[in-house]
């Protein structure tokens, strides 16, 4: 894969990935009724009302929108931001293990368990393989034209 195709791809999945994420401002802000709704719907049964409950769905909504917001700034300049990039990547690879890890444990449905930590890791694959292919900055390695401020 070419250099102009690697970048072209990787920005599309950034974005992709970036604005989904950025769908979740609308937990961040949602009447306790929907999420109870979304919860039932999903077969999860009645969301519990305790309040950490509704802490932590919206705290991890509004940094699910962060993390979003972020893929989408790295996006506009990738071989500055290579080496943030193949980090998230290999990063988001063991995050897709760790929640995969997290459904099983927790007993979460049988279509949670299969789709989204794999979903997840294959997400994170595809960012490293396609950052891993975009050609660094001259001084990216720390080389003499390096900042070492």
């Amino acid at each position: 894969m070419n250099q102009s195709r690697a970048e072209s791809l990787l920005r599309f999945v950034l974005r992709a990935i970036g604005g989904v994420s950025l769908l979740a401002l609308v937990a961040v802000v949602m009447p306790y009724s929907w999420m109870d709704a979304t919860h039932r719907w999903l077969g999860l049964g009645k969301l519990p009302s305790e309040p950490i409950v509704g802490y932590l769905a919206r705290s991890l909504s509004a940094f699910y929108a962060l993390l979003g917001g972020l893929f989408w700034m790295l996006s506009f300049d990738l071989p500055r931001h290579r080496p943030t990039v193949c980090f998230l990547g290999v990063a988001t690879i063991g995050f897709g293990a760790i929640l995969t890890g997290i459904d099983w444990a927790e007993g979460l449905p049988r279509y949670w368990k299969v789709w989204e930590g794999p979903w997840v890791m294959f997400m994170g694959a595809a960012i490293a393989w396609l950052a891993f292919r975009i050609k660094p900055r001259g001084n990216e390695a720390g080389g003499p034209s390096a900042d070492r401020s």
